[in-house]
């Protein structure tokens, strides 16, 4: 019977904060022998698709889960989406001047960003985020939104991001730069990794993930075999069923060896 494995990317594939920008040799090698053996091989991550490196987009996935469930790619069919509802990005969108908060809509493949907000787009610049998918022209009524990143200069606006939680969105701060996420809290890696697996028709124990953030927790417990990274928090390494190796040790590789192979 194939297995599905879910990767995400920050912290897990990759790790920018410290300066691993893409995929070792070693954790190349023992993705691509997953898929060699019949295997589907898939990202579930919070980024939008303008977010992806070059190098993942072209690797050969055999699908993506973006922005947190959202949007679900399978072999290159966009098999689900759920964009947030306009009139509310509107409202939100208004509140974002009002306190003066830098922000980013993420879109299926572009991502919208006006051209002023030079801290923001400094903040992506230092994950060696391309900008060819971000627009900075765009009419709000003719794109749809599946998630939205801030950057907040004031308590008041961080307190107003963190009361979108009241209001059916999810809220991730980073507390360090001060960037907040938000979206659908009906959406998740896990729902989005559901919808693969159902149409894949690949039963739940033949699934495994990796992560080792927060928003991978679901994740971890959805499948049959959630595989936590060395350098993921106590926390979620408690809602895993594996822990495997630090991403700048090939954690990846570590555990696909012990754990999957």
């Amino acid at each position: 019977m194939k297995k599905v494995i879910f990767f995400d990317i920050d912290g897990t594939l990759i790790d920018c904060t410290r300066g691993i920008t893409e995929m070792t040799p070693r954790v190349k090698k023992s993705i691509k022998k997953l898929q060699t053996d019949g295997n589907y091989i898939f990202i579930a991550t919070g980024r939008p698709y303008a977010f992806i490196s070059e190098e993942l987009l072209k690797f050969g996935f055999d699908g993506f889960v973006f922005t947190n469930g959202a949007q679900v790619v399978v072999k290159e069919e966009l098999i689900y989406k759920q964009e947030i509802n306009k009139e509310v990005v509107n409202e939100i969108i208004k509140n974002f001047e009002k306190f003066n908060i830098e922000y980013i809509l993420e879109g299926e493949k572009y991502s919208y960003m006006k051209s002023e907000f030079q801290e923001l787009y400094a903040y992506y610049d230092s994950f060696d985020i391309s900008r060819k998918y971000i627009k900075i022209e765009y009419d709000i009524r003719n794109i749809n939104i599946y998630k939205m990143e801030m950057l907040c200069k004031s308590k008041e606006a961080e307190e107003y991001c963190l009361s979108l939680k009241e209001n059916g969105f999810d809220c991730n701060h980073n507390i360090s730069s001060n960037i907040f996420e938000v979206y659908s809290s009906r959406e998740t890696k896990a729902s989005g990794i559901m919808r693969a697996l159902n149409h894949l028709n690949i039963p739940i124990e033949n699934s495994y993930s990796f992560g080792d953030g927060i928003n991978d927790i679901e994740m971890l417990e959805v499948v049959g075999c959630g595989i936590a990274m060395g350098n993921a928090s106590e926390k979620v390494k408690g809602h895993a069923k594996k822990v495997t190796d630090d991403v700048v040790r090939d954690g990846i590789a570590v555990g696909i060896e012990k754990f999957i192979n």
